[in-house]
């Protein structure tokens, strides 16, 4: 019979737990056998994986398959392996989370401590810009990275993703800043606190949740991007996804390596992996931190 705490809750008893527990342990096997047999497969031979099962280990354990997923030879403009665009995608990612997570944070401020005439309506074209699909963005952005000189290079893609982030970062920071006492702020200015200093030395130091939730978001959308790296730029400046994509797609001795293509994904996803084992415990607090007020 279930138990009952002292708030009137009823609790399950052993036998409930046993059997939710052994559906949850069913599920997230389930979920990760597929990084199972990625992993796995990562590290077999060519022979092991066309005479072996999906699911063995792989005997003996091979790394070659990581070295030249990993390879950074580049010959006439294009690159063999990730090695060179993975540090692509880190030269536009992290200055693209840091812009568009800092202008986010400073337009949620301004947008619910220090209101003004259209601060409404400003905020309601922000938001437009996160229901418009990446596609819209793609002739425009083109045609103005063009004009700028920054077309077919990182720097392009920095711009393009701080501008298309500002969106999203100003709404989660935006919904945050508005569970904040008003009192806060207004007593920083009748101690003569200015703009500035109110946000940095009041604001900031409670924001830790909505801004690890905002450089979660952005990290992951900017780093598993695809269209904008294909569109924007070509040869040794494509992002790591798109590189990803050539060497699943072509080879070089006209056989499949599987275990190339595996080693290979996993490199690329690896970053955003660390980045929620790191943060994660944020997002949720962050996200749900401005549902009710007060």
């Amino acid at each position: 019979m279930a138990a009952r705490t002292e708030d009137g809750v009823a609790r399950g008893g052993p036998i409930a737990r046993c059997i939710v527990y052994g559906i949850l342990m069913l599920a997230a096997a389930y979920f990760l056998l597929p990084l199972y047999v990625m992993l796995t497969t990562s590290f077999k031979t060519l022979p092991q994986i066309a005479n072996g099962s999906l699911l063995s280990l792989p005997s003996p354990f091979s790394v070659s398959a990581w070295g030249d997923a990993w390879s950074s030879a580049c010959t006439g403009g294009d690159c063999n392996g990730l090695h060179h665009y993975f540090w692509n995608s880190v030269a536009f990612t992290a200055p693209a989370v840091a812009l568009s997570t800092a202008f986010g944070a400073l337009n949620g401020y301004v947008l619910t401590k220090w209101r003004f005439k259209g601060s409404e309506l400003i905020f309601g074209l922000l938001l437009v810009g996160t229901f418009v699909p990446f596609q819209m963005f793609l002739l425009p952005m083109a045609r103005v990275l063009g004009i700028i000189g920054l077309d077919n290079s990182v720097a392009g893609l920095t711009l393009v993703h701080t501008v298309y982030g500002i969106a999203f970062t100003t709404l989660f920071c935006r919904n945050y800043y508005v569970a904040i006492p008003d009192e806060l702020v207004k007593a920083a200015r009748i101690d003569g606190a200015s703009f500035i200093s109110t946000f940095r030395h009041v604001i900031l130091p409670i924001s830790t949740p909505i801004l690890m939730v905002c450089v979660i978001w952005q990290f992951t959308q900017i780093w598993n991007d695809f269209l904008f790296g294909v569109v924007f730029t070509s040869g040794d400046a494509h992002p790591i996804t798109v590189a990803l994509n050539n060497l699943v797609n072509t080879s070089s001795t006209g056989v499949k390596r599987y275990n190339v293509d595996m080693a290979g994904a996993i490199i690329t996803a690896l970053p955003t992996l660390l980045v929620y084992i790191v943060a994660g415990r944020y997002f949720m607090r962050g996200l749900t931190a401005g549902a009710v007020k007060g």
